[in-house]
């Protein structure tokens, strides 16, 4: 089935055909939940409220882009998500596989074709970046999110996130100058080619 066909089935209740769409995209909207978030158990719990919340809101998709319409619902669900722990602190817990050892990150999440070596420098420069994510305010981290890791254009970002075009602007100028300013500490993470990320000044 392509996605049109999986949503009218969806809407007449089948649950299979959602479950579709959720394997389709359950790695965008973690993907999308844990940069904006920033830890692994509060961007599952972000995750499977949104696909409820896309499920439950299904009948307002009108067409257009569903990427969009679907990152829009995961935004909000990462807005919730982090107020409430705002409010009610947790400590985080990393989940486990079923030998009780530790899962960093989503198993959807690694790449099979990586060596350890390789997982490891990947996991270390992921961290650093997400470290530098963090240090932004959440409306900053949500647009540079959309943008440049999602890769989304300033006008569908713009949607996502319900802001006029020139605030989305405003907003990922300066968190890419905040993170470009943090990325400094970190630039022997980067390989060769790119550790100019760290080494540029600011403007």
């Amino acid at each position: 089935m392509n996605l049109k066909e999986q949503i009218s089935k969806s809407l007449e209740g089948d649950l299979d055909a959602f479950n579709q769409i959720v394997l389709e995209y359950q790695s965008l909207v973690y993907n999308q939940a844990y940069r904006v978030i920033g830890e692994p158990d509060a961007a599952a719990d972000a995750t499977q409220e949104a696909f409820i919340s896309a499920y439950k809101k299904l009948h307002t998709y009108r067409g257009g882009s569903f990427k969009s319409w679907l990152l829009r619902i995961v935004s909000n669900a990462c807005y919730d998500e982090y107020r409430r722990r705002q409010r009610q602190p947790v400590v985080p817990l990393t989940p486990e596989n079923d030998q009780g050892e530790d899962l960093e990150s989503a198993p959807w999440l690694e790449d099979p074709a990586e060596n350890p070596e390789e997982f490891a420098q990947r996991k270390e420069l992921s961290n650093a970046i997400q470290t530098c994510l963090n240090r932004l305010e959440l409306e900053f981290r949500a647009v540079v999110v959309l943008v440049d890791i999602q890769g989304m254009d300033y006008a569908s970002a713009a949607a996502v996130v319900d802001s006029p075009l020139g605030t989305v602007k405003s907003r990922l100028s300066r968190a890419r100058r905040s993170l470009q300013d943090c990325l400094r500490g970190f630039k022997e993470l980067f390989p060769p080619s790119l550790r100019h990320v760290g080494e540029v000044a600011s403007e």
